[in-house]
Order: structure tokens, then C-alpha cells, then sequence
């Protein structure tokens, strides 16, 4: 064992010394160069030069972090990239999708889920009136249902929206059991079933799809679960076990015992969305496709009416001839949409509503609305949807909890391809599923639900636009004046507390 060192004959402290102010300062500004055996648990600084361990990427199994208190300016960094990449298309575009403030995210969300919303409630009037008029005493019947899950969705927005962090993952659970209930009640004699479909629940006037719900309820659940999981999802028990097995599992059970095979798909979406932003391996995902592909062709092939359905699609047979045509709905839809145009007809002159298209206020709301706004209109819809995905992807990149990013995805992954699974069939690339359009197509369920989704994202959004530095508050460095930045500087000098250096026998 070494002697103590004892102290010189200057006067030196045997484990401490203190430098005048020239050397404080110059030892705030040189970096640190503590000596690479140094163990972490004297608590020492890392190395300035020491490289990071390589990240995953942005969008894929990070760690939980806490929030940051004040990001640098994100527009800073955008121009950053911009310049640097200036020649380069794609990552000017991948700059502008991860790009802008925190502060207009949030209105991006709310901006155009109630333009969606809006617009949604028109169609469902001019698409529904000449129905509605024949059999209910008034023209807004529907509309006027619309409005009222309309109002209810957006209070749920705002209760949401306020709601901490904590308390949505607590009732993960407790909505995840709820809504796997409902749809067990719909196979009671509360259950009703619609064009063939049993998914819903009726209680008087009020008829609801607890698989709308299901939903929202699996994906806060599943990125609470995965959140806590960390990387052992890598692992293939982990990510079956609970995730798809039991959660998803029960709630695809009820579904298809209902025969609601454009929901099941929906919830197929959602599930993989999760998991492949949590970090499970790629090879999961090939084996899990295979095995539903082949699950939904036998699907297929034991239901008269899917393989009908299927046989009208690729126009095999006599599907569509006879008085059983069911080319009828996805031809006279694509009539609708050849007719409207670059302008449209006019909102309310639609030929197609009249019976022409049955129920045209529900899974073919998108042919009505190409027919009366002509392309410019459905592009304005598609426009919208766009920035909604932009406004959800931005909160996912910039999040640092695990939680937040794989929620959020889940969300985007469910509004945005159900979107496209309801534009392909409307159009002839799918077949005809029986697909809403998110926030146009007339659902009660459906338009709350996915409200609520946004509320969600939106909470996350407002959680960042708190913590982010205010935009007006930002003083760029290259407007200051140098004499001003001189005596700053020498003041933090003065100020700063004095530095001990610690040695080691």
C-alpha cells in the first residue's frame, strides 16, 4: 500500500487546489481530458472526443429520454441540412417533412382533422339528403347525427389534450378490457347486424361499433406495453406475448366471428405498425405476411360472399351479371368519379346519389365527393390527409419516449392506411371491403374514435410546443453586438463558481 502523499512546502492541499481566475477560465474553455481508465463511477464528464454508441434509427426502438427543455431552432437546423444538401431532392424533402417548429404542429393536427371533419359533414348531406327525404320526415337526418359525434369528438379532443401522459398509459389497460368486452356483447342478443357484418352494439336510437374503439384502445396499449419492453422485443416471445397474443388475438377473434374482414385487415395494419417501430427483427414480418396472406385467402374461399366479392374484382365468371351484380356499387362509383371532371358538377348536383350508388354516404362518400368537387376537390381532401400524416410524423421525430413515437406511428399507421385501403377500393385497385374513409364517411363510431386518435397525437404535440423555446423569444447571435457578447462573456468569467481539480494517490 502506497504512503500518503504529503503536502509541499508551498503550502498545496493534499486533494485539492485552487486556480486564480485566468486558469478557471481557461480550464471552462479547453475539453475535458480525464484519462481513458477512469471509471465512471467517480462520476467524471465523458470525453468530448469520444464517439457516441451508433443510435437506431430516429423512428425504431429508442430509449425513454425525458423531454428537452429548450430544443435549438428547428428551422435553424433545417436550413443547416438544406445547405449542406442543397443538390440533393429527397433530402430536401425529408428536411421538410422532419422539419418545422413545434408550435405548428399542434394546429397542423387540429387544423386538418376539423377541415376533414367539416367537409366530411357536407358530403354526408349532399349524399344522404335525396335517401334520407324518402323515408324520415326531414333531409338531415343523418347530417344532423354527423354533427352531433362531430361535437362529441372534438370535446373529447380537447379532454384528451389536457390529459398527462401518466394517466393515458394507466387506462390502457382498463380500455383495452372494455372495448375487448364490447365486442364480446356483440355477439349477444345486444349485437345488430348490418349488410352481413354482427360488429355492433344497439341501445335504442343509438347504434356503436366497439371495433372503431378497439382501435384506439389496442394502440395505447400496445406502445404503453412496448415502451416498457425496450429492446427485449427483439426477442420473438416478447413481441408475440402480450401484444398478439392475448391483445390482439381476442379482439381479431370477435372480429371474425362478426365476418368483418375489412377490419380485421385494419387491425393486421395496426399491429405490424407497432411492432416494427418498437424494433421487432424483419424476419418476424416476412413470416407473419406469409402466414396472412395464406389466412386470408382461406378466408376467402370458405365465404360465398367474399370469394363473390373477390371473383367481381378480377371480373372472373358471371360476378357481374344478373341481377346478384356486384360490379354495380364499384362501376357505378368509377361513373361517379369520370364524371366530375376538373371541376365537379357542383356540390349537390350528384347523379350517382340518386340510388345509383347504394348507401353513398358511407364506404363510396369519396366517388360522391369527386363527382360534385371534380379533381380539384378530392385533391383538396388528399392534400389535407397529407398534412395530417406530416403533422403526426413530426411529433413521432421529435419525441423521446418510447411511448410517444410508437403510439403516435400506431395512429398515423391506422387513419392513413385505412385512407388508402378506401380510396383503392373506390377506385378498382382493391376489392370492395366495406372500409370507411376517415372523417368522411358517415359512422358515429368512426368519426369519434378517430377524433380521439388525434386528440392523442395532439396531447404529445402540446407536451413538445410547452417545452420548445418560444419562437418570438429567440434572439439569432449574429444581430448581437460583439461588444455587448465581450462584456457578457467576462461577466459569466467573474461569476463562475471556482473549479476543484481532485487527485488521486
Amino acid at each position: 500500500m502506497r504512503p500518503p502523499r504529503l503536502p509541499s512546502s508551498s503550502g498545496e492541499s493534499e486533494t485539492t487546489e485552487t486556480p486564480d481566475a485566468a486558469e478557471t477560465a481557461e480550464a471552462a474553455d479547453a475539453p475535458d481530458t480525464l484519462p481513458d481508465t477512469l471509471p465512471d463511477r467517480l462520476g467524471g464528464p465523458r470525453r468530448a472526443e469520444e464517439p457516441e454508441a451508433p443510435a437506431r434509427p430516429a423512428l425504431r426502438a429508442v430509449e425513454d429520454r425525458p423531454e428537452p427543455a429548450a430544443r435549438p431552432a428547428d428551422d435553424a437546423d433545417s436550413a443547416r441540412g438544406t445547405r449542406g444538401r442543397a443538390g440533393d431532392p429527397i433530402a430536401r424533402f425529408w428536411t421538410f417533412v422532419e422539419g418545422g417548429r413545434a408550435h405548428t404542429t399542434f394546429w397542423m393536427l387540429f387544423g386538418s382533422a376539423l377541415a376533414l371533419t367539416v367537409i366530411g359533414a357536407v358530403m354526408v348531406l349532399s349524399s344522404s339528403a335525396i335517401e334520407t327525404v324518402g323515408s324520415t320526415t326531414t333531409a338531415y337526418g343523418l347530417f344532423l347525427r354527423q354533427a352531433m359525434w362531430a361535437l362529441v369528438g372534438f370535446v373529447g379532443i380537447f379532454v384528451v389534450v389536457l390529459m398527462p401522459q401518466r394517466l393515458l398509459q394507466r387506462i390502457a389497460w382498463p380500455a383495452l378490457i372494455v372495448t375487448v368486452l364490447g365486442l364480446a356483447l356483440v355477439l349477444s342478443p345486444l349485437g345488430h347486424e348490418v349488410n352481413g357484418n354482427r360488429n355492433w352494439l344497439q341501445a335504442g336510437p343509438i347504434n356503436v361499433q366497439p371495433a372503431e374503439f378497439a382501435k384506439l384502445a389496442l394502440i395505447v396499449w400496445a406502445g404503453s406495453v412496448l415502451a416498457r419492453k425496450g429492446t427485449l422485443v427483439r426477442q420473438l416471445h416478447h413481441a408475440v406475448i402480450p401484444v398478439i397474443f392475448p391483445g390482439a388475438a381476442s379482439i381479431l377473434l370477435f372480429i371474425m366471428i362478426g365476418r368483418d374482414l375489412g377490419t380485421a385487415l385494419i387491425f393486421g395494419v395496426i399491429v405490424a405498425a407497432v411492432l416494427f417501430v418498437a424494433g421487432t427483427k424483419l424476419r418476424y414480418f416476412v413470416i407473419a405476411a406469409s402466414l396472412g396472406v395464406l389466412a386470408a385467402i382461406i378466408g376467402v374461399i370458405t365465404s360465398p360472399n367474399r370469394l363473390a366479392r373477390v371473383s367481381a374484382w378480377l371480373n372472373i365468371g358471371d360476378a357481374c351479371e344478373g341481377s346478384g351484380d356486384l360490379c354495380y356499387q364499384a362501376q357505378h362509383g368509377l361513373y361517379a368519379l369520370a364524371s366530375g371532371g376538373w371541376w365537379g358538377v357542383g356540390l349537390g348536383q350528384s347523379r350517382q346519389k340518386w340510388n345509383y350508388i347504394p348507401e353513398a354516404e358511407n364506404d363510396f362518400i369519396f366517388t360522391i365527393l369527386g363527382e360534385e368537387l371534380g379533381l380539384l376537390g378530392a385533391l383538396t381532401v388528399l392534400m389535407l390527409y397529407a398534412v395530417l400524416a406530416i403533422g403526426m410524423f413530426r411529433v413521432a421525430a421529435r419525441a423521446q419516449s418510447r411511448f410517444v413515437k410508437i403510439t403516435t406511428l400506431g395512429i398515423m399507421a391506422w387513419v392513413i392506411g385505412q385512407t388508402f385501403i378506401n380510396l383503392g377500393m373506390v377506385t378498382g385497385l382493391l376489392p370492395v371491403i366495406g372500409v370507411p374513409l376517415p372523417f368522411i364517411s358517415y359512422g358515429g363510431s368512426s368519426l369519434t374514435s378517430t377524433l380521439l386518435a388525434v386528440g392523442v397525437v395532439m396531447s404529445f404535440a402540446h407536451r413538445q410546443r410547452r417545452l420548445a423555446p418560444d419562437p418570438g423569444q429567440q434572439t439569432e447571435p449574429e444581430h448581437r453586438n460583439p461588444d455587448q457578447l465581450t462584456h457578457q462573456h467576462a461577466e459569466a468569467e467573474e461569476s463562475a463558481p471556482v473549479k476543484r481539480r481532485t487527485t488521486t494517490s
